[in-house]
């Protein structure tokens, strides 16, 4: 399997947890000329714009490690860009949050981009 095709069955995971702990997956792969959104979902009347990053084990890293500032500033402008393009209100209250695989543990971290 590609690395494109990996990582969208491991979107297709998160997705299906998100859904079951409350979310609702509004668009899946967002792309354009400034980069992509993994997810975008509706939780707590919030608009989130959710990152997954995946690892089938630690010895390359931890997934939580592949989110730096660059890859912070290209999501945020991806996702005020989607905002635009959608005809979405500047007021609507929107978080970032991150999904995180290692092998089969899943975690979710809400709001992941504050205090970065």
């Amino acid at each position: 399997m590609n690395k494109r095709a990996v990582g969208a069955s491991y979107e297709e995971k998160a997705a299906l947890y998100l859904k079951e702990i409350g979310y609702h997956i509004l668009e899946r792969n967002f792309r354009c000329k400034i980069g992509e959104l993994d997810l975008i979902g509706k939780n707590e009347d919030y608009l989130c714009f959710i990152e997954v990053k995946f690892r089938s084990d630690s010895s390359k890293g931890y997934p939580s490690e592949a989110i730096n500032h660059n890859k912070i500033r290209k999501i945020t402008r991806t996702a005020q860009y989607y905002m635009m393009v959608n005809n979405i209100p500047q007021d609507t209250p929107c978080r970032f949050d991150t999904v995180f695989i290692l092998d089969d543990e899943i975690t979710v971290i809400k709001n992941a981009f504050d205090g970065i």
